[in-house]
C-alpha cells in the first residue's frame, strides 16, 4: 500500500466544512453540510460569496447570475469530469443526480443544493474505492492541475494517497495504436429482397414489438435503393417521406445492414444534425447488442475539425501558461484516455467545458486549419482521425453528416473507395447542406486562413509550421519542388495578414487582397442606409467603381501567381509516388497523397472559386450563381468582409458529385413534400425533387409518402392568435408567460429573431422563477443547443426558448414537450441570395414553400408518440390561410383571441 500524503488535505474533512450554493434568477440558497438553509436576494448574495468558498454546479451559469462576482468555487461538474471521464452528465444539479443515481430530490434551490453536497461526497467515495476503474494517470493529472490553482486538485491527491512526483504521465503515450490492413476489395452487387428486409426488421424490433404496417411498407420501399443500378449516372434513388411515428430509422437500417453484410460493403447513413447522429448510434444497439461487435461494425464519421489532435494537446500541455488553460488541458487529457473516438463535438466529450473555459481554447485542440503532418506526427498511429477513417473503410455502417459526404465526394471524386450506397436522413436539409458545401467566399477570414496554412506563424501563435514545415522533409532531395515551395510561400504574401480587419477600417490596407477588401467595405457602406450599425450588410456586385475593378484585376493576377506553383507542387508530389514506389513505406505514401490532395484542393479553391468571381466583376456573369458583397457582423461587431458566391440551385453540384457516382440512395424525411391546395401529387412532390436534386437525374426517382400513424385530430390543437400586437415585446412576453403557465411548463418557444428571444426571456424569467418552472434559452444561457435540448427533455416541466436550431433539432417524446409557441410566421430572410432563388423558383410560391416546410418541422416536434398531446400556437394573426396546408389535413386550425387560446390550451392539456 502506498504511504499516505500528509501534505494534502482529507477531502471528506474539507467537504464537511463547505456549504453548497445555488443561484437563481432573483435569489440564491446556501445549504451548509449540517443542514442549515439560508436564502439571500442577489445583492446580498454578491456580498457574501466574496468571503468564503462554496460547492456549486456550473460556475459559468452561477457567475452570469451573480454578475461575474469573483469567488472561490468548487465546481462539482469539474470534479465529475475528472473522476468519471467520458461519461455523460447534464450541467445541472438534476444532471448530477441522474448520472450518479442519487435518491430523487425535488426541484427547489434547497433540493439542488442538497444534490451538490451529495454529489461531491459520492464522487470522492468512488475515487477512493478499490474498484475505481479510471485511476490511470489520475494522480499525475491532479498534481499538474493543482499546481495551477485548481481547487479540487489537492483534495483528489489527498483522496488517492499517491505520491505523483516524477510520474510523467502523458495521455498520448497510453492510447492504443491502429494497425495497417490491406485495402478492402470492391463491394459486391447482390440485391436485398423485400422479404429479407422485413425479416431483418422483425429481428430488430423483437418478438413483442407492436406491428406497424407503415413501417414494413417503408422498409420494403427503401429496399429498392439496394438493387443493382442499370445505367451509369442513374442511381437507384428513393424519395421516402415518412410521417412521424412510422419508425423510419429501423426501417432503413434493415436493408442497409443486410446489403453491407451480403456484399462486404459499407453503407453511409447521413444526417444533418449531430443530435440525429447520436440517435442513430443508439439505434445500432438493437442491431449489434454486443458492444465489441458494434465497435467493429459501426463507425461515426465527422470532419477533421471535430476530433482531438494529440499533437496540439501535447504542445499546448507542455507550453500552457494560463491557469484556466492548464486546468482545461488536464480535464481533456482525462477524457482522451477513456473516450470512445476522440470526438469533441457531439461525442462523449463534456460539451459544457466549451462554455466554462472558452470555445477558443478548445478549438486550438482540433485541426481546424488543415495543419496535419500525417505520418510525420509522433502520434500518427494513435490519431483519433486516422482510426476513424480506417475503421470506416471496413465498417458495415458509417454514421456521417451531409457536409462531410459532400466535401468528401467533391475532393476525392473518382477514387475507388468512395461509398456507393447512401441513406440521407433529414433529407429536407440537403439543399441547405449543399448550399454551404459548394459555395465560395473570398473574404478576409478565408484569405487569412489560407495565408496561415501556407506561411505558418508570422506572429506569436500556437503551432503553425506552415506548408514548409509540413512538406520540407518530403522534398529535401528535389530542387525543383523546393523552388516551387518557395514560390508558393512568397506568392501567399498577397493574402490578408493578421490584423487585416483593423487596417481596412483605417484605410491602411496592405497588399492586393486587403486593398480589394477595403474597397469592397467602402462600397457596402456607401450603398447601405447608414442607420443599421447592428446587422450584417450586403450589396449587389454591379456598377462598381473604377478603383474596385482595377484592384480586382490586380488581385486576380496575384492569385494566379499563387495558383500556378501550388498546382505544380501538388503534381510533383504525386509523381514521387510513382517514381519512388519501391522506396516509399506506407506511411510516407499516405502522407504524400494526403498533402498532394490538400494542395490540389487549396489550388482549386482559388482557381475555380475566387478567380472566376473576380473575373465576373467585369460583367461576365455566370447565370448558375449569385454573387454579392457582404460585411458580416455579430451583435454589431464586424467579423468579416468580402465577396460571396453561391449556386442558385445547389442541388446541381450535389447530384453531379454525390448522387450520379452512387449506385443507390435513399432520401428520407418527415417533411419532403410541400402539400398545397392542389390535388395533383406531382405538384406536391415537385419541391422535394427540386430541393433534393432528383429533378436533375434522367431516370425518375421512386417516391412515396407514408402517413403518420398518429391521430393528430385527437392528440393536438392548433391556435392562431389574432388579437395581439406581435411587435410589442411586452405583449409578446405576456402571451408566452400565460401560455406556459397554462400548460404547466413543457413548452418550446420558437423565435424568428435573437433580439426578440432575449427581450422576451428578460421579461419571462422572474415570472417562471416565481412559479417554479425552469426556463432555459438559447443565446442567453451559456450552454450549447444540444445540451439545452437534453435538459429540456429530461426536466419534464421546463421551458425552452430558441431559434431555428431548436425548431429542427428537437426530438422530445412524452410530456416534456406539450406546447409549441411561434412568435410570428417564419418567412425567409430577404437576402440577395434568397432574392435570386425566389426569382428562379417561383417568387411568392418559393417563399410559401420555405415557410410551410418550417412550420411543418416545428409542428412535427409536438407529437412523437401515440400517447403524446400537444398544442401549437402561432402568435401572428396575419398568418395566411395558404400556409396552413403545412399542418396535417385532419387537424382544425382555430383563429382565436389570446385569452381563448390560453383557456383552450389549459383545458386540453391539464
Amino acid at each position: 500500500m502506498p504511504e499516505p500524503l500528509f501534505n494534502f488535505p482529507d477531502p471528506f474533512e474539507v467537504l464537511s466544512r463547505l456549504p453548497a450554493l445555488v443561484v437563481g434568477p432573483d435569489h440564491g440558497t446556501v445549504l451548509t453540510p449540517d443542514g442549515e438553509v439560508v436564502e439571500y436576494d442577489l445583492p446580498d448574495l454578491k456580498k457574501i460569496v466574496r468571503d468564503q468558498a462554496f460547492l456549486i454546479c456550473n460556475q459559468r451559469v452561477s457567475s452570469r447570475r451573480l454578475g461575474k462576482v469573483a469567488f472561490r468555487a468548487f465546481d462539482v461538474l469539474e470534479l465529475f469530469a475528472f473522476i468519471r471521464p467520458a461519461q455523460f452528465c447534464l450541467p445541472l444539479p438534476f444532471g448530477l443526480e441522474k448520472a450518479l443515481n442519487l435518491k430523487a430530490a425535488g426541484d427547489s434551490q434547497e433540493d439542488n443544493a442538497f444534490v451538490i453536497l451529495q454529489s461531491a461526497q459520492g464522487l470522492f467515495q468512488e475515487l477512493t474505492s478499490p474498484d475505481y476503474i479510471y485511476a490511470e494517470g489520475a494522480a499525475s493529472s491532479a498534481k499538474s492541475m493543482a499546481d495551477t490553482g485548481w481547487l479540487w486538485g489537492p483534495l483528489i491527491l489527498g483522496a488517492l494517497g499517491i505520491d505523483p512526483k516524477n510520474q510523467g504521465y502523458h495521455v498520448w503515450n497510453h492510447l492504443s495504436e491502429w494497425q495497417e490492413t490491406a485495402p478492402p476489395p470492391p463491394p459486391g452487387i447482390d440485391p436485398v429482397s423485400e422479404a429479407e428486409s422485413l425479416a431483418r426488421l422483425h429481428d430488430l424490433l423483437g418478438p413483442n414489438a407492436e406491428e406497424r404496417q407503415s413501417q414494413k411498407d417503408y422498409a420494403a420501399l427503401t429496399t429498392q435503393a439496394f438493387l443493382p443500378p442499370e445505367n451509369a449516372d442513374e442511381p437507384r434513388l428513393i424519395l421516402a417521406e415518412a410521417g412521424t411515428g412510422i419508425g423510419k430509422t429501423l426501417g432503413y437500417i434493415a436493408p442497409a445492414s443486410l446489403w453491407a453484410e451480403k456484399n462486404d460493403g459499407t453503407v453511409w447513413l447521413s444526417t444533418y444534425t449531430k443530435n440525429l447522429q447520436r440517435q442513430l448510434d443508439q439505434e445500432m444497439n438493437k442491431l449489434y447488442p454486443d458492444p465489441l461487435l458494434k465497435k467493429d461494425k459501426v463507425v461515426i464519421r465527422k470532419g477533421r475539425e471535430n476530433y482531438l489532435c494529440l499533437l496540439n494537446l501535447q504542445e499546448l500541455s507542455l507550453g500552457a501558461v494560463q491557469p484556466q488553460g492548464r486546468i482545461l488541458l488536464g480535464l481533456v487529457s482525462r477524457w482522451a484516455r477513456y473516450s470512445r473516438d476522440g470526438d469533441m463535438i457531439g461525442g462523449d466529450f463534456p460539451s459544457w467545458l466549451s462554455e466554462n473555459f472558452g470555445g477558443n481554447r478548445l478549438s486550438q485542440l482540433t485541426d481546424r486549419r488543415g495543419e496535419c503532418v500525417y505520418s510525420a506526427c509522433a502520434h500518427y498511429r494513435k490519431c483519433f482521425i486516422e482510426k476513424a477513417q480506417r475503421k470506416a473503410k471496413g465498417a458495415d455502417l458509417v454514421i456521417a453528416n451531409h457536409a462531410l459526404v459532400m466535401v468528401q465526394s467533391a475532393t476525392r471524386r473518382g477514387e475507388a473507395d468512395l461509398p456507393s450506397r447512401y441513406v440521407f436522413d433529414e433529407g429536407h436539409h440537403l439543399f441547405d447542406a449543399a448550399d454551404s458545401a459548394f459555395s465560395a467566399h473570398l473574404t478576409g477570414q478565408e484569405g487569412l486562413e489560407l495565408r496561415r496554412w501556407i506561411r505558418g506563424a508570422e506572429e506569436t501563435r500556437r503551432r503553425g509550421k506552415g506548408l514548409k514545415g509540413r512538406v520540407e522533409d518530403l522534398i529535401s532531395d528535389d530542387d525543383n519542388a523546393r523552388r516551387l515551395l518557395e514560390q508558393v510561400i512568397t506568392a501567399a504574401r498577397c493574402l490578408p495578414a493578421d490584423g487585416w480587419h483593423g487596417r481596412i477600417m483605417d484605410d491602411s490596407a496592405f497588399g492586393p487582397t486587403e486593398k480589394f477588401l477595403e474597397l469592397v467595405r467602402n462600397q457596402i457602406l456607401a450603398r447601405s442606409d447608414g442607420f443599421d450599425k447592428y446587422h450584417s450588410l450586403e450589396t449587389p456586385v454591379g456598377h462598381l467603381t473604377d478603383d474596385l475593378l482595377d484592384m480586382a484585376g490586380e488581385l486576380h493576377a496575384s492569385l494566379g501567381d499563387l495558383v500556378l506553383p501550388l498546382k505544380k507542387l501538388a503534381t510533383t508530389l504525386l509523381k514521387k509516388l510513382d517514381n519512388e514506389a519501391e522506396e516509399l513505406d506506407s506511411g510516407l505514401r499516405a502522407r504524400l497523397e494526403s498533402v498532394s490532395r490538400t494542395l490540389k484542393r487549396r489550388a482549386e479553391t482559388i482557381a475555380d472559386g475566387w478567380m472566376p468571381m473576380l473575373i465576373s466583376l467585369k460583367g461576365e456573369m455566370n447565370e448558375n450563381f449569385v454573387d454579392w458583397f457582404e460585411l458580416d457582423r455579430i451583435q454589431g461587431r464586424e467579423i468579416d468582409c468580402g465577396m460571396y458566391r453561391h449556386w442558385i440551385d445547389p442541388s446541381l453540384p450535389f447530384v453531379e458529385t454525390v448522387l450520379k457516382p452512387a449506385h443507390g440512395a435513399v432520401i428520407t424525411s418527415a417533411t419532403l413534400r410541400d402539400r398545397t391546395d392542389s390535388d395533383n401529387p406531382d405538384v406536391e412532390w415537385h419541391a422535394a425533387e427540386v430541393r433534393t436534386g432528383a429533378a436533375h437525374l434522367i431516370s425518375p426517382s421512386r417516391r412515396q409518402s407514408l402517413k403518420s400513424p398518429f391521430n393528430y385530430t385527437e392528440q393536438s390543437r392548433i391556435f392562431i392568435v389574432n388579437d395581439m400586437n406581435k411587435r410589442d415585446l411586452d405583449q409578446l412576453a405576456a402571451a408566452y408567460r400565460e401560455l406556459m403557465l397554462a400548460s404547466g411548463g413543457g413548452a418550446l418557444g420558437i423565435f424568428t429573431a435573437i433580439s426578440r428571444l432575449r427581450g422576451v426571456h428578460e421579461r419571462l424569467e422572474p415570472h417562471m422563477e416565481q412559479n417554479h418552472i425552469p426556463l432555459y434559452a438559447q443565446h442567453v444561457d451559456p450552454i450549447n443547443v444540444a445540451t439545452l435540448v437534453d435538459i429540456f427533455r429530461d426536466i419534464e416541466d421546463s421551458c425552452l426558448l430558441g431559434t431555428d436550431a431548436v425548431r429542427d433539432g428537437v426530438d422530445v417524446p412524452g410530456p416534456s414537450l406539450r406546447l409549441c409557441v411561434f412568435d410570428k410566421v417564419p418567412w425567409p430572410r430577404p437576402t440577395l441570395l434568397h432574392k435570386a432563388r425566389r426569382q428562379q423558383f417561383g417568387k411568392q410560391t418559393y417563399d410559401d414553400l420555405i415557410t410551410r416546410l418550417r412550420l411543418k418541422q416545428a409542428y412535427g416536434r409536438l407529437i412523437r408518440r401515440r400517447t403524446d398531446k400537444g398544442v401549437f400556437v402561432m402568435l401572428d394573426g396575419a398568418t395566411p390561410t395558404r400556409l396552413l396546408t403545412a399542418f396535417p389535413e385532419d387537424v382544425i386550425v382555430e383563429r382565436v383571441g389570446l385569452a381563448e387560446a390560453i383557456h383552450k390550451t389549459k383545458e386540453f392539456l391539464l
